[in-house]
């Protein structure tokens, strides 16, 4: 059957608050990111994803010390993105208690980086996560959490991310961010037939249905979300009950 598909929460954090939006923007609070994160490693989520979502656009670090407090409450795969710039970046939050670190519109900017860092720690550590929409001209990558276009593609660039070491593919479809109608299972099918390393999908889940659509019609590595988890929409022992019955391969 492979490896298991993975269950992961992802908690975007913002001034210190989970918050949770509809395509990027109208964010609305979600609640404490600590309490969150333990009553998920708790609930048998398979991994979780820390996004401090205004680091980039704002030009800071990640909140260090909310990584520490994190990772001391859950023992699962945590990893761990936003303003990482450099390999001291990547130090620091390791040290904190992150298993991997995401890496997004400074990788684009300088592709060098994800080579850096995938030297330094390994693959295994780099996740190159890519917020891409799909506008009149195709699937285009964004930087800023989303609020600068780039002419890089979402084909082109995962391909370059793979070749220079990331170990991971962290896809959000901006279109499908917090719309609940599904996840982009045609894009997501096409990055799983041209790359070799693991795809996680992101935006879009709305029902359990969607899990298994992006596991069997977008072939899909793993399956994050937030906002059903956040509020309580889809409980996570419900769903990977749910998951394994319809045959998807799933830890529970």
């Amino acid at each position: 059957m492979g490896l298991a598909k993975r269950i992961i929460p992802c908690l975007d954090v913002k001034d210190g608050e989970t918050v949770k939006g509809t395509n990027f923007v109208n964010l609305r609070k979600a609640g404490d990111p600590v309490a969150l994160g333990k009553a998920y490693s708790e609930q048998g989520a398979d991994e979780l994803v820390f996004l401090d979502i205004t680091a980039s656009f704002e030009g800071r670090k990640t909140f260090t010390e909310m990584v520490t407090r994190v990772a001391a409450e859950i023992n699962i795969p945590f990893t761990v993105g936003g303003g990482i710039n450099e390999l001291a970046d990547v130090e620091r939050l390791l040290y904190a208690g992150a298993d991997k670190v995401s890496v997004n519109s400074a990788a684009i900017r300088r592709p060098e980086l994800i080579s850096d860092i995938t030297r330094r720690f390994g693959s295994q550590v780099c996740v190159c996560a890519i917020d891409a929409r799909y506008d009149e001209d195709g699937w285009h990558c964004y930087l800023k959490g989303g609020r600068e276009r780039t002419e890089r593609g979402l084909m082109e660039w995962a391909h370059e991310a793979q070749e220079r070491g990331a170990g991971e593919i962290l896809f959000t479809s901006m279109n499908h961010d917090g719309v609940k109608n599904g996840y982009a299972n045609e894009a997501l099918c096409q990055l799983s037939e041209e790359l070799s390393i693991p795809i996680i999908a992101s935006g879009g889940a709305g029902c359990k249905e969607h899990f298994k659509d992006v596991f069997t019609i977008g072939h899909a590595d793993a399956a994050l979300a937030a906002s059903v988890f956040h509020f309580g929409e889809i409980p996570l022992p419900e769903l990977k009950t749910y998951l394994y019955h319809e045959g998807i391969n799933i830890r529970r």
